[in-house]
């Protein structure tokens, strides 16, 4: 046998081995290796062979690819610290990420996504531990009132309170402390600029509440879910709708055919 398979089968087996009967993971060879080639095909330009975001490509793009090595992941419906569910990683890899180099993958057939997100858990050892693992949590439907103007100044007192800091007064990004800001990979960690059209979590007010629940790992955006009750968060959300600029053009929009130079098989 191959060194390089053998090794791939111990690894597999020592996951298998230290994860109890309970836990959500269940990884199986044909799954990774098909996994391997998709990843390899699409991903593995800006992500990089291990998985540490240092693909041939990576040197050419703001912000950097995601390093899948420390397990931590932005966009979840998972509490503050856990995992995300496949699901989340799914949306990701469907929807893109708004204003970086992650395009839309609407090309891939479903068990092409699944097999790619069970690929990626082989990069980092947080997949092995349940502690790591929690149920997604309730988020609610948008209220009716998101538009009455009481809510709208309640939600702008808020903003200034809670998110200017970073965000800036304007909520263009630039608020005083966004300078100094730096994710745990080390990189600066650019507030968002909540005006545009198009964010990262995704354009819809539930998106932007999803952030607010559960913080965006990794980085200084913290989980608001016991400092601020949830109507408080949807005041600040009816603020923000009404500071959206006119839609562009979004790099997020593009197919990811036309954002990489992706290997043929």
């Amino acid at each position: 046998m191959p060194p390089r398979l053998s090794r791939i089968i111990a690894f597999l087996c020592l996951m298998a081995g230290s994860c109890p009967a309970s836990e959500p993971l269940s990884l199986n060879f044909n799954l990774y290796m098909e996994g391997k080639y998709v990843y390899e095909r699409n991903c593995i330009v800006c992500h990089g062979q291990r998985g540490d975001g240092a693909g041939e490509m990576s040197l050419q793009l703001l912000p950097k690819p995601r390093s899948f090595r420390e397990g931590m992941f932005k966009f979840r419906t998972t509490p503050a610290g856990m995992l995300p569910t496949e699901a989340d990683l799914a949306r990701t890899i469907r929807g893109g990420l708004s204003g970086t180099g992650m395009g839309m993958f609407t090309h891939l057939p479903d068990d092409e996504v699944r097999a790619v997100i069970e690929y990626l858990k082989s990069f980092s050892r947080r997949w092995r531990k349940a502690e790591n693992y929690a149920e997604p949590m309730q988020l609610p439907e948008p209220p009716a009132w998101l538009k009455e103007t009481k809510h709208i100044t309640a939600g702008s007192s808020l903003f200034q309170t809670h998110c200017a800091a970073c965000h800036g007064p304007k909520a263009d990004g630039k608020g005083p402390a966004a300078v100094a800001l730096k994710d745990i990979w080390n990189l600066p960690a650019h507030p968002s600029d909540l005006r545009q059209p198009h964010l990262r979590c995704g354009d819809n007010p539930a998106d932007l509440y999803r952030v607010l629940a559960t913080g965006l790992n990794g980085t200084p955006m913290v989980s608001f879910e016991t400092t601020l009750t949830p109507e408080q968060r949807w005041d600040i959300i009816a603020y923000l709708m009404t500071l959206k600029l006119p839609d562009t053009p979004h790099l997020g929009a593009a197919p990811a055919s036309s954002l990489l130079l992706q290997k043929k098989p």
